[in-house]
């Protein structure tokens, strides 16, 4: 929720302004993020044994030549085709043509 206050600009002037109340995400501490080695227990999908230690489960892909894969969402994503402006443009032209030319799209349907 967004609070407001009165807060002094100096030169006598006061400002009302939006005060950020919101829980910061990290500590103000100047300190490096320590990644753990160490995990909740997780079943190996390689040989069903019970894990703690990243380094351990790893060592078991490695040696069994297995490729650990997570779940980032950058893997999945796949690369758009580039359009060909050049054939998109001459539809558009023998389209505008068409038109121009009093060539007109019937809906109703083709009698056989």
């Amino acid at each position: 929720m967004s609070e407001y206050a009165w807060i002094d600009a100096g030169n006598g002037r006061k400002v009302y302004r939006k005060i950020d109340t919101s829980v910061p995400k990290r500590s103000r501490l100047a300190a490096p993020m320590i990644n753990s080695d160490t995990m909740s227990e997780t079943q190996s999908m390689l040989d069903g044994k019970i894990y703690t230690s990243k380094a351990k489960l790893r060592q078991t892909y490695r040696e069994a030549g297995v490729t650990e894969v997570g779940d980032d969402p950058q893997r999945f994503k796949r690369e758009r085709p580039t359009p060909d402006r050049k054939k998109i443009r001459e539809t558009i032209r023998k389209a505008a043509s068409d038109f121009n030319g009093g060539r007109r799209f019937d809906p109703r349907p083709v009698q056989t």
